[in-house]
């Protein structure tokens, strides 16, 4: 593991040790870790698997639920594995503008450069910027403002 001097050092360190962490999570088989050093606090979150257990049917069923968030959490899943998908590095809030009465980093159809920001997650009350990883077109925004996002989730496509 990355000692504690190393951690202070810079950028190279710090990514060793998030990687580190990374793998103690997932070694250990844990949703999230943190670590704190003085002023450096560093919090790794995953996602976990989750299992479906079928419960036994009930004599009166009750009315069925609406279908919608399932079907757009269906589509996000979908769109994970598409080339072009924008992932969330952290659990977190999605917020698609800056301020409540700005207008938003990027819609359906803006062109971004690599680099650009278009999304801010917050976690642990700062605000990371999401900056788009290639330059294309945004086809599809999957997440709503104020939205909780999970770690590894489809937050946008760029094609």
């Amino acid at each position: 593991m990355t000692s504690k001097k190393s951690a202070e050092n810079g950028n190279g360190a710090q990514t060793e040790l998030v990687e580190s962490l990374a793998d103690i999570a997932k070694r250990l088989d844990l949703s999230e870790i943190e670590y704190q050093l003085g002023e450096l606090k560093i919090r790794v979150a995953r996602q976990m698997a989750t299992t479906l257990v079928q419960m036994p049917a009930a004599a009166h069923a009750p009315a069925a639920a609406p279908a919608a968030p399932v079907a757009a959490a269906a589509a996000a899943d979908a769109m994970s594995e598409h080339p072009g998908t924008v992932k969330s590095p952290m659990v977190g809030t999605a917020y698609l503008r800056p301020a409540p009465e700005s207008p938003p980093f990027v819609d359906v159809g803006s062109v971004v450069k690599a680099g650009d920001k278009i999304l801010l997650v917050e976690a642990m009350k700062t605000f990371n910027e999401i900056i788009a990883p290639k330059g294309g077109t945004v086809t599809q925004i999957l997440v709503g403002d104020g939205q909780p996002v999970e770690y590894g989730q489809a937050l946008f496509v760029i094609e």
